[in-house]
């Protein structure tokens, strides 16, 4: 039950849970959500649970890829619960693959998902720690007992400052949609992770590229087995426990032989320099040494969208919001899903189940006779770690 053109509201929709964004993580959770007995939001009741996507359709951040990034080249995918994503033309855009596959999922499963809705803040109705909270949004406010925050990173683009100006293109990952205007160019990429490489592996294709890191890339040598793949979440789960700002776990995997990285090593892309010292008028500088480009692409990663949260006090002294599971050490009302260790699509799935099961813990189980443990587990793709 996708609902378009929400409109404004004057009053106050009330639910049990809500679940901000409808990408991987927030698909998942409202799925777990139905199987464990939370109705699906209806406008002439009271209860059950909805999700609320800023998106004008469905793909979450899916939708807003590079034309470029083939389904050949995705460093990895996990199916979502209980629907496989039918095997897909390897040379077929990621960006048209996926929205169609979460669109048929929202449908198959009739989730409640509304949008495009953006929420601004999320407040605590009072200081009463059984108190309901307060979703505000562009169009209207919801009061729910608990919150399943899903929002991902893809509108936190980060930037890194350096000193100097540069005249060129500059854009970041984010902005990017494939190697065509860099044709004939010379291009520095910045970044040691999925998305650098696959820059590298498409704009060496048809110029020069020059890459960079502030740090030396690791490179995993050997497949992304199950165990590996847990070794490194428990790394980023160690940080996210202690309130650290989060890591993502695409940085802890370490870079392996993907299509893409197979591809960037064939045309000679992953001679890595070390980080330049400043921006010059038509490149960069190590010291005296100057290097004259005409593009920079930053891909350096994104930021957790949580701004929203910042009312409920949830961050920590360490700069980071601390969880226990999926739950704010802070708040049990509030979980976070796709967020840190569970920022893959592997690890969005598990986070969403963990999540409603600690809700149902928290609010009581709303069908009372189902098993604890839902079915539906989601097929494997081969890299465990996900994107």
């Amino acid at each position: 039950m996708t609902v378009y053109g929400a409109t404004d509201d004057a009053g106050q929709r009330r639910v049990d849970v809500l679940v901000a964004g409808a990408g991987q993580a927030g698909l998942s959770a409202a799925y777990h959500l139905r199987r464990r007995g939370f109705a699906p939001y209806r406008a002439d009741a009271d209860g059950g649970f909805v999700v609320l996507d800023a998106g004008s359709g469905p793909g979450g951040a899916w939708a807003h890829r590079s034309p470029s990034l083939r389904m050949a080249t995705v460093h990895g995918f996990h199916d979502l619960p209980d629907a496989e994503l039918p095997a897909p033309d390897p040379a077929s855009a990621a960006r048209e693959v996926v929205p169609g596959y979460f669109t048929a999922y929202e449908a198959r499963h009739a989730l409640p998902v509304v949008r495009p809705v953006t929420v601004h803040a999320v407040r605590a109705e009072s200081d009463r720690p059984d108190s309901r909270l307060l979703v505000e949004t562009d169009h209207g406010t919801w009061s729910t007992r608990a919150l399943i925050n899903a929002t991902g990173t893809w509108t936190r683009p980060f930037l890194p400052h350096y000193p100097g100006h540069f005249a060129g293109r500059q854009l970041h990952y984010v902005e990017y949609r494939g190697p065509a205007e860099f044709a004939g160019k010379r291009v520095l990429v910045v970044g040691g992770g999925a998305s650098a490489i696959q820059v590298l592996s498409e704009v060496a294709a048809v110029g020069e590229t020059v890459w960079v890191t502030r740090t030396p890339p690791v490179f995993h040598e050997g497949p992304f087995t199950p165990e590996y793949g847990r070794a490194v979440v428990a790394k980023v789960e160690e940080r996210v426990r202690l309130g650290l700002p989060v890591r993502s776990v695409v940085s802890v995997t370490g870079l392996g032989p993907s299509v893409a990285y197979r591809r960037a090593e064939e045309l000679g892309a992953l001679h890595r320099r070390p980080m330049f010292d400043r921006l010059t008028e038509h490149g960069v500088a190590w010291g005296d040494e100057e290097s004259a480009v005409d593009a920079i692409v930053w891909a350096t990663g994104f930021r957790p969208e949580v701004g929203h949260l910042a009312p409920l006090g949830l961050r920590s002294p360490g700069g980071g919001i601390a969880l226990t599971g999926t739950r704010a050490t802070a708040d049990p009302r509030v979980h976070l899903v796709g967020y840190g260790p569970s920022a893959s699509t592997v690890g969005a799935n598990r986070a969403g189940r963990a999540a409603v099961n600690d809700l149902v813990r928290l609010l009581g189980d709303p069908a009372g006779d189902l098993a604890g443990e839902p079915a539906g587990e989601p097929t494997r793709r081969p890299d465990p770690v996900g994107v």
